[in-house]
């Protein structure tokens, strides 16, 4: 195939006539002539590039950051093109360029992972769903619609709906709709410590229930009851330094109690 004949596919104004220098490229070695000769095709052909990254404008990335994009693209597209399939070369680079920019989509503006599957769904549906908007004005699209026009099921387009959301996140300092100040983050909870005694609770109880009466009630009283020494020792009629020393000997006893049962455990491993 001719290069003028490659060069009549080209449908836009910024396609260059570049047959002849891709047929040059191909031909020259490594070294500085064919370089220049690359990099002059890239900057020809950058126009084109940058059309197709304004297409994905207003996704939630800056436009300078899809024209760096599309020119990777463009560069990889220059360096694997191969006239000889019979191609122009556009028919093989807006491909090149345009999977450039869905994979960066894909692999970085995504704030929440989702699968490949419902990425493909979201694009889907949010194509349907502006196709429709243009030839039903006035209001958007149904679900059902939008099922018909895809052909999807309506939960495949309620998944791709879903997905349209995860595309970006919300920030836990925003106002929540209908409040005076209120934010998301005001509605997470924190750690609550009573999680934290859990488990030493479960361990201690059965230590507990072995312990004689008097120092099971010296304990509840110091300890649920919030009472001190002292007024301990005036409800059972001891002495305050009594009250302290079984104490002592409560806690003694618990430490070895469970200590011995740890000790069980692990050789049970």
């Amino acid at each position: 195939m001719s290069a003028t004949t490659r060069t009549k596919q080209h449908p836009h104004d910024d396609a260059p006539d570049t047959a002849e220098a891709f047929d040059r490229l191909i031909a020259l070695a490594e070294g500085p002539e064919r370089k220049a000769l690359r990099d002059d095709l890239v900057r020809a052909w950058l126009p084109m590039a940058e059309r197709i990254a304004v297409r994905f404008k207003g996704r939630g990335e800056s436009l300078e950051d899809l024209y760096q994009v599309a020119a990777l693209g463009l560069v990889k597209a220059v360096d694997h093109y191969d006239p000889a399939r019979g191609h122009a070369f556009e028919a093989y680079a807006v491909p090149t360029i345009t999977g450039e920019i869905k994979r960066h989509f894909r692999d970085h503006m995504w704030t929440l992972h989702v699968p490949r599957r419902v990425q493909d769904l979201r694009n889907r549906v949010r194509s349907s769903a502006k196709e429709l908007s243009q030839s039903i004005p006035g209001r958007a699209p149904t679900i059902p619609e939008i099922a018909a026009h895809a052909h999807l099921s309506e939960s495949e387009v309620r998944t791709g709906m879903e997905a349209l959301e995860c595309f970006s996140a919300l920030s836990l300092e925003a106002e929540m709709p209908g409040t005076e100040g209120y934010a998301l983050g005001d509605a997470i909870g924190g750690p609550d410590p009573a999680y934290d005694v859990v488990v030493d609770r479960v361990a201690v109880k059965p230590c507990l229930q072995r312990l004689p009466e008097r120092e099971r009630t010296i304990l509840y009283l110091r300890f649920f009851g919030g009472m001190t020494q002292s007024r301990i020792a005036q409800q059972l009629g001891i002495s305050q330094m009594h009250v302290s020393r079984l104490l002592s000997g409560c806690f003694d006893h618990l430490r070895e109690e469970l200590a011995a049962r740890e000790e069980l455990v692990a050789e049970a491993r």
